[in-house]
């Protein structure tokens, strides 16, 4: 613990605290050195609760925000929900998609055409497709389903990836 002369300003540091008045080794002056205040645990207990609660109120609050930026910048998103094939009349597999786009945000939107892009293994684009999804306009909070069959085979076809042409190109 650390004390101070009240007379000549002298810095002492101490084990402890001492049991009765000590003597500056400087100037002479005694003086009564008071033992620091203990911290109450409860309001201490308090005070990191609080301070919990804080952060806690802090990050909901920028999740939020944050959730509210992206719908306010993508309030249409096209979910893929699943991948299927099929075989035309000529005997070749081609993939069948489904999936649905959603209206996130509380006004109503005009639905753009979605890409539908195809990958091969290495990540390249091996087909783009665009098609028009059978909702034109979708209201606040809505979803309409889309299916849509792809022209070329699946061979070499490692990932198949869906979006809304005004926001994926």
């Amino acid at each position: 613990m650390k004390t101070v002369c009240d007379f000549c300003k002298t810095e002492y540091s101490l084990d402890a605290a001492p049991i009765g008045p000590v003597k500056c080794a400087v100037c002479g002056h005694t003086w009564v050195v008071q033992p620091p205040q203990r911290q109450n645990p409860i309001l201490v207990f308090i005070a990191a609760l609080c301070a919990l609660l804080a952060a806690i109120m802090f990050a909901v609050v920028v999740l939020y925000q944050n959730q509210v930026k992206e719908i306010q910048e993508k309030p249409l998103i096209a979910e893929l929900e699943n991948v299927t094939t099929s075989i035309d009349d000529n005997g070749i597999n081609h993939f069948v998609v489904s999936g649905r786009v959603v209206n996130r945000s509380g006004q109503i939107y005009g639905v753009p055409e979605l890409v539908v892009t195809s990958y091969d293994a290495n990540g390249n684009v091996l087909d783009r497709q665009r098609f028009m999804p059978s909702a034109t306009l979708l209201d606040a909070g809505k979803s309409a389903g889309f299916l849509h069959t792809l022209s070329v085979p699946i061979e070499n076809v490692d990932k198949i990836a869906v979006e809304l042409e005004s926001q994926g190109e």
